[in-house]
């Protein structure tokens, strides 16, 4: 094993950092802070953060196919010019449910954009339960409800052949799989791959690298956790200096490095005392694996 390395690359201190994606054509990382109502871009070349406020919790952002990107606003799927700092509303899900939000989001292969709902927290993980549901918007601008009944909707990616969707809900502490049709964007047959041990605690945001085994964020974990979906083991634990990691995705030149987002939501002066990097943007070095481009919204 090279030797692993872990650097706070943003210290600004995010309320709930989430949803890193590494936009090659800029050499930026991408990523939310949903409280604090910013979508953020960390440049790895002048190694400057930007910030676009908007007017809801923001808990997920894509790249676009025709430029620019598209975001999980509220109960909204919105497109976000980033020079103009300009927000338009796409389309509006959960409209009976007030106390929602969208949490994580991700683009399939196909180019369409999957992101699921949960009520809104009373305190970190603390929350009304089974009011979220999984969406797909697709590149016509349609949005189809795949299942509700979701406590905190949460990671997800597709196998490298993509058969499979994996997925996340988190209070279930386990990490689920569904065949998947990449023509129609259809899921079915779920089962779980991996339930959560205590201490990993509550599994958030997930991603996959090019040996198809799947990296999860351990939120309350303070790590990040390696997994063959095909076992159901757990390959590799990598500890952060935080407790609560959020997500993670791979970026860099060549998809080698991992970023990770963290929360600083629900912690007392001690704590934050304790952990002063917490809510930061972590990268890692050294892990000996790559991981795979995100893909745009083809819409």
């Amino acid at each position: 094993m090279s030797s692993i390395k872990i650097e706070c690359i943003v210290k600004e201190g995010y309320g709930i950092g989430e949803s890193p994606v590494w936009d090659e054509k800029e050499s930026t990382l991408l990523c939310v802070d949903i409280t604090g109502r910013k979508v953020c871009r960390w440049s790895s070349v002048t190694k400057q953060v930007q910030a676009v406020s908007v007017d809801a919790p923001v808990s997920s952002v894509a790249l676009r196919k025709s430029g620019d990107y598209v975001i999980a606003l509220g109960t909204r799927f919105a497109a976000l010019k980033w020079k103009e700092q300009l927000v338009t509303t796409i389309a509006h899900v959960d409209k009976d449910k007030p106390n929602n939000r969208f949490n994580d989001g991700k683009v399939d292969p196909a180019g369409r954009y999957f992101a699921g709902t949960m009520a809104e927290e009373i305190r970190p993980a603390v929350l009304e339960r089974h009011q979220g549901s999984l969406y797909t918007l697709f590149s016509d601008l349609s949005v189809v409800k795949h299942f509700d009944q979701v406590d905190i909707s949460n990671g997800l990616d597709w196998s490298l052949d993509h058969k499979t969707f994996f997925y996340i809900d988190s209070l279930s502490y386990s990490v689920d799989a569904f065949d998947y049709d990449l023509q129609t964007g259809k899921i079915g047959n779920r089962r779980s791959i991996y339930r959560l041990e205590k201490e990993e605690s509550i599994p958030d945001g997930m991603c996959i690298d090019t040996e198809g085994k799947l990296w999860v964020a351990c939120y309350d974990g303070g790590r990040v956790i390696r997994l063959d979906p095909e076992t159901g083991k757990r390959l590799q634990t990598v500890k952060l200096p935080v407790d609560k990691t959020t997500s993670c995705c791979f970026g860099g030149k060549d998809y080698s490095e991992m970023y990770v987002t963290s929360a600083r939501d629900g912690m007392d002066k001690e704590w934050l005392s304790r952990q002063p990097q917490a809510g930061g943007v972590f990268k890692i070095t050294g892990l000996g694996v790559k991981g795979v481009p995100p893909y745009p919204f083809a819409g």
